[in-house]
């Protein structure tokens, strides 16, 4: 399986193939700060940042909106 840098994200849809566990655990070293978790029956990726103030976490939201 090639590295996750080199792949494109595809949105979810129904019926999209999902990831084996094999793969996933081929994939987890490659996201350390990323969490697997289940919700309604279904793996999602989790991740939390922390931040010490208001003011910190409005520039992390707009710098992150700026790349989206």
């Amino acid at each position: 399986m090639t590295d996750l840098i080199e792949r494109r994200c595809v949105a979810c849809r129904k019926g999209a193939p999902k990831v084996t566990e094999e793969q996933i655990k081929e994939l987890s070293p490659q996201i350390p700060a990323w969490d697997l978790i289940e919700v309604d029956g279904v793996n999602r990726l989790t991740r939390t940042f922390s931040f010490n103030n208001f003011v910190e976490a409005l520039e992390f939201t707009n710098a992150v909106g700026e790349i989206a």
